[in-house]
Parts: C-alpha cells; structure tokens; sequence
C-alpha cells in the first residue's frame, strides 16, 4: 500500500513539475470530501491531475510574499505549501491542529487558524517562514471565518454554533469582545474603508453590517438563502457574496452597502476566484462536484468542469487582488 501511495504522490508532484515549467495557467480545487488537490487549466477547461492531501482540506490562501499556497487540511492536521503557479507540493508542516479557515494579518506579522472542530482559535507569530504558536484562545461554537483591521491589531472570527462574532486583539492575544448577531455567521469581510465587517448570514438571507469599533449591527443587507462566503471583486469598491441555498450570488457596493446585483449559479456556490482583470469568476459548487466558470460582463454561467466531492477553496496565480 505504501509502495502504492508513494507511486500516486510522485506521479503527481511530476505531472506539477511539468506544468509549472510550462507556466500553465493552474486552477488549484480543493476536494473536501475526497480528501485531494485537483488542478484544472485556466484557459482549455481540462483536468490536469488530481493528487491525495491530509483529510478535509476547506480552505487555502497564499502566503504574503506569494511563493506558496497553503491548502489547510483540517482533519490532517497539517498545512501543505503547493508552488501557486503548478501545483507541486513543495512542505508540508504538520501538528497544526484543525486548520479550518486560515489567514494573514496585513502587516504580516500574525498567522491565525480557526479550529473548527476544536472550537478555538490559534495565533501564530510570523517571520516570513516560519510560524510559532503564541497563544490559544477558546470561543464558543463552530469558530469559522475571519477577517483583520487594517492596523493588523484585530482579527474578527465568525462563530456558526452560536451565532456570534468575536474580536481578538493580536497584541495582547486576547479575547477583547463578543456580539450576538444571526443566525449561523460564515463568511466575514472588513470593507475598503475599515470601518464595518460584513457577516454573511448563513441561516438566513442576508448580510449583517457591523460597526465593529462600538460593536453594533447598522444594516442587513438582502441577498439569498444561506448567505455564506466573501471575494473582493479586485476593484476597490464591490464585493460578491455566494448563497449556497438559493444558488446565487450577489454583488455589494461597499460604498453604499447595497445590494447591486445577482448571478444565478446552480449547485451550492461556496469559495470564488476572480481573473486579474475583472471578467471572468471561478466558483466551487458543493452540492453537485463541479466548478463554474461565469462571465461578469454577462452574469451568466459558461462552463461546469466536474471536480471531486464537495469542492471548497478555490485559487489561481493570476486573481484579482483580495480583501
């Protein structure tokens, strides 16, 4: 078996060796419930390879300096870096436990992991390679997603199993306040301006907007059923939200904090990756093991690519800048 496994690993670090000296334009998936790393071409459509990683991999995020993306495996316990333009596996750390949902402060200088299984959150201190555990801070139920202020002392975490959103002050790594808001919080963005999250409302079919500095909801904005992941739409101002119930996502101006537009998307849109220049979306769709390919201009779904069980996160090299 070991043989076997060895073989299936190498075939795939190979077939990534290749891309990567080909400069491909490498879609990286993640196949949650088939616990493997699928790459697909960005210009043909066409399945590259697909290779094994630690249990339950959900998120991914590349690091600061963007030599490497980082594929959390949440059950495996270990952060596995693949080269961002190919795919190839390059480390792996392990004993990173339950890396859930995963993220960078702006400066840098914190590497923090939601643990959701384990109902805590992990503050790690960055030097550009190497991560150190610095504190462990246990919250309620089901931490899932964050985001950071823009002076990289806050990291804002979304708790599903009790509808909360707490504040950690990364200075101090301390738990500096609690917030009820609704029902099953998922995603969570900081607008351009710093001054409010936005919460998708998963249980629900709204955005809730927080004025995180005096720690009060000021609007909900409308969108779909189950309200639940956030990508920066690369243009300073618009932000999309998926809605994995009502298949759908919908596109806020951060400026107005309206509702400004819908995509229709089939299947349980979750994570989203948009090109460099604005025109085209990437969007994992969880309930029927495909990715679809949208036309911004249009609004209109081109393509379905069949991927693995479950597909979450989502990246490729050449994106539209994030949050």
């Amino acid at each position: 078996m070991f043989r076997s496994f060895r073989r299936i690993v190498l075939s795939c670090v190979c077939a990534a060796s290749a891309l990567g000296s080909a400069q491909a334009n490498v879609v990286v998936v993640l196949n949650s419930r088939d616990a493997t790393v699928q790459l697909l071409d960005q210009e043909t459509y066409k399945d590259l390879s697909t290779f094994p990683v630690g249990k339950e991999p959900h998120h991914l995020m590349a690091t600061p300096d963007n030599k490497s993306l980082i594929v959390a495996s949440s059950v495996g316990n270990e952060l596995i870096f693949l080269d961002p333009k190919s795919g190839q596996i390059q480390r792996t750390i392990k004993d990173i436990l339950d890396p859930y949902q995963i993220g960078f402060s702006p400066d840098q200088k914190w590497f923090v992991s939601n643990s959701l299984r384990l109902d805590r959150v992990d503050l790690y201190k960055y030097d550009g390679a190497n991560l150190t555990l610095a504190k462990r801070i246990p919250l309620a139920k089901l931490p899932s997603h964050m985001a950071f202020n823009a002076a990289s002392n806050m990291v804002f975490i979304t708790q599903q199993g009790s509808d909360q959103v707490s504040a950690i002050d990364l200075t101090t790594q301390t738990l500096k306040w609690t917030m009820s808001v609704g029902k099953l919080p998922a995603g969570i963005a900081m607008t351009p301006d710093d001054k409010y999250l936005l919460v998708g409302i998963m249980g629900s079919d709204y955005v809730e907007v927080i004025d995180w500095k005096t720690q009060k909801t000021v609007k909900r904005i409308k969108t779909g059923q189950g309200a639940h992941n956030f990508r920066s739409a690369g243009d300073g101002r618009n932000v999309y939200v998926s809605n994995r119930v009502s298949n759908s996502i919908n596109i806020i101006d951060q400026k107005t904090l309206e509702n400004v537009g819908q995509i229709n998307v089939p299947g349980g849109p979750d994570c989203m990756e948009v090109t460099a220049d604005g025109k085209t979306m990437w969007v994992t769709l969880r309930w029927i093991k495909k990715v679809a390919v949208i036309d911004l201009a249009t609004r209109k779904v081109t393509k379905l690519i069949p991927v693995g069980r479950s597909p979450h996160g989502v990246f490729f090299f050449n994106s539209a800048q994030r949050m």
